[in-house]
């Protein structure tokens, strides 16, 4: 392929993202002098997504720049099940795509040697450069590979979570004081499925359909017909759909990692992500604060295998709960499972999510009683079908 031109930067980031966002952001930030190229195959960056996180999650050194672009607080929410109901005092907060394209694009703006190619493929990434599919070549020191969930593939085994959302605007304002994070009080269809509710403003909601399924297939139509109909029953008074969202996470129970080098996978193609929740949002900072903190040249070594080595402790932890979740429960009775995690201490749930739990945690998570719709039949029944 010949090239037409060449772009020399610092760093070139592939994939415009959640990952390479909050890097670009951290860089820009703590590296004025490092000179960036962030490559997006859209117009846009960050594509179409509501991304929430428990706020004491973030690492406090990145705090400054995740609350720059977080637009929503709440200081707990609830969650529902058959035989539980509870509210967890937990602050959690959320932020959109947009808010983060917005403040890519200001920092960027006010960066003197950061580039923002958007609407570009790229055709190659390479240790030390990418070449982009109109020719143009981008040198750089430090390469990161983040192009999300699309360029992820585990043909060991893999679950989903897959999800549609309907942004409502409010004819009356809601009652809600805090998000409803699962309702599993729903008919359980295709898996472990739960109804989401955000109160995003006073007459303005995000109501979401999540199954934690076996196949990544959506049928958005009837899924939007689901939502409103939820929202209707919960006695939301819907004037009008302002958006949606949707999307099918892989949830893996098997795989490897590659120690980092260049160039640097990271997001899930790298596994820096939660296997088993979805909540990437903390993952994703820790990794932008590092890579912020060391000079280009400097991210891959030892540091950064020491980081790497904690994150694939914790992955393989859930890559067991994962299969147990998919592979040892009948489908419908997979919500057992996360009704037995909401009765344990805050504590632990917190760490969970963070993807920093302790070997006490990790073992209390699989010691005891196993949760009803435990099956060694469904274990079996699921290896005659694989």
């Amino acid at each position: 392929m010949a090239t037409t031109n060449t772009l020399d930067v610092d760093v070139a980031l592939v994939g415009g993202g959640l990952q390479n966002g909050l890097i670009a952001l951290a860089l820009a930030a703590r590296q004025p002098n490092v000179s960036i190229a962030l490559i997006e195959r859209d117009l846009v960056l960050g594509g179409n997504h509501t991304w929430c996180f428990h706020a004491g999650d973030v690492p406090e050194s990145i705090r400054d720049i995740v609350d720059s672009m977080t637009l929503y607080r709440w200081s707990g929410y609830d969650v529902r099940f058959p035989n539980l109901t509870r509210t967890l005092e937990e602050s959690y907060a959320g932020t959109t795509s947009q808010a983060l394209a917005d403040g890519v694009v200001q920092a960027f703006n006010n960066h003197s040697s950061a580039h923002l190619l958007v609407n570009r493929q790229a055709q190659v990434v390479a240790a030390d450069h990418v070449i982009l599919a109109d020719g143009l070549r981008v040198n750089a020191t430090l390469v990161i590979d983040a192009r999300g969930p699309d360029a992820y593939t585990d043909p060991s085994g893999c679950g989903y979570q897959k999800f549609v959302g309907l942004k409502l605007r409010l004819a009356t304002p809601h009652q809600l004081e805090r998000p409803l994070l699962m309702d599993a009080t729903i008919a359980q269809v295709g898996g472990f499925r739960f109804f989401y509710i955000l109160p995003l403003m006073s007459d303005c909601v995000l109501v979401e359909d999540t199954t934690f399924a076996r196949d990544p297939d959506l049928d958005i139509a009837q899924l939007k017909a689901g939502c409103l109909a939820y929202a209707d029953n919960a006695g939301l008074d819907v004037a009008e759909v302002m958006g949606s969202e949707q999307g099918a996470l892989p949830m893996p129970w098997a795989g490897q990692h590659e120690v980092p080098t260049t160039p640097l996978r990271a997001g899930y193609q790298g596994g820096w992500f939660h296997p088993a929740t979805g909540y990437s949002f903390p993952v994703a900072a820790r990794l932008a604060d590092f890579i912020a903190n060391h000079r280009p040249e400097l991210v891959i070594g030892p540091e950064l295998n020491a980081l790497w080595t904690e994150q694939m402790r914790q992955v393989r932890f859930c890559h067991r709960l994962n299969k147990m979740l998919f592979a040892w429960f009948y489908e419908g009775d997979e919500w057992n499972v996360f009704e037995r995690f909401y009765r344990l201490p805050i504590g632990l749930i917190r760490r969970f999510y963070a993807l920093e739990t302790t070997v006490f945690d990790r073992t209390r998570l699989v010691v005891g009683r196993p949760p009803k719709g435990f099956s060694i039949r469904a274990r079996l029944s699921s290896r005659s079908r694989s």
